[in-house]
């Protein structure tokens, strides 16, 4: 059994102690679930999920508590506090995480939020984190297409727009223009791939593009019109705002699906908004 320290494993537990559970973490010998995260119906045999990191004195120690961030994540994470070795930020558990001074693109300041990347350092075997984040982008030309989803997390404002991490693994532009909502730095969002330029930088969207864009929005329209009672008052004259407040897509986009399923026949569209054809 191998152990994936930085992450959450599925763990056996072997024996319990008044210390807590102790896992079977193969040759790592038994791991400790502190007796408060122990629940009253564990036995021993059960399998359970646990984050193993390292507790204050580098030993391997489990918990069923779930970080912010795991190894090989990027993540907006909130400085705790500050001293002579480097930054420790807030990740949600116990012990607070690492981040070495060399590993800070500019001083880090106690109360303020930092992109970073969760690794584990390779001469101390300790899970840290790195703003330096440049370093651990993936420099391979990004395998998107264009309309593909994706997860992105903002990671910060530009003049262009807002910079976001996709997947893990490579940056991407949300250009402000485009934009039909307020977002933040650190939110998880879903996107789409706009394009892949020849340099391989990516151009992001929060609404998916081109014709199956199209009819992927016009099928929740007419699910929304015929949940509603086979009308619905938005129509082509609606406010921007509102028809965001309500289906997250800009007007533009709102009315692209109104003219496919008015050619479809299956919509009419009245003075006072939209109406299916019976």
């Amino acid at each position: 059994m191998k152990i994936e320290l930085g992450k959450t494993n599925k763990l056996s537990v072997l024996r319990f102690t008044p210390q807590g559970a102790y896992l079977d973490g193969g040759p790592d010998n038994g791991i400790l679930l502190p007796k408060r995260y122990v629940a009253e119906s564990l036995h021993e045999g059960d399998e359970i999920e646990v984050f193993v990191y390292l507790d204050s004195e580098e030993r391997l120690v489990a918990t069923t508590e779930q970080p912010k961030a795991q190894v090989g994540d990027f993540a907006w994470l909130r400085v705790a506090w500050v001293n002579k070795y480097g930054a420790f930020l807030d990740w949600g558990l116990m012990k607070d995480l690492f981040v070495p001074f060399r590993e800070q693109r500019q001083p880090m300041e106690q109360g303020r939020y930092y992109l970073v990347h969760v690794h584990i350092d390779p001469e101390s075997y300790r899970i840290v984190a790195s703003s330096r984040i440049e370093m651990y982008l993936n420099r391979e030309r990004p395998p998107y297409q264009a309309g593909q989803e994706v997860q992105i997390l903002v990671a910060g404002r530009t003049p262009l727009g807002y910079k976001a991490i996709i997947e893990n693994a490579y940056q991407g532009l949300l250009f402000a223009d485009a934009m039909f909502t307020e977002i933040h730095s650190g939110d998880r969002l879903t996107a789409y791939i706009k394009q892949v330029r020849p340099d391989g930088k990516i151009d992001l969207s929060l609404q998916q593009t081109g014709q199956q864009g199209v009819i992927n929005f016009a099928e929740r329209l007419l699910q929304h019109i015929e949940m509603h009672g086979g009308t619905t008052h938005l129509c082509d004259n609606s406010p921007a705002d509102e028809i965001y407040a309500v289906f997250g897509v800009s007007k533009k986009a709102f009315k692209r699906a109104v003219g496919d399923l008015y050619k479809r026949r299956l919509i009419t569209i009245e003075p006072t908004g939209l109406r299916l054809v019976k």
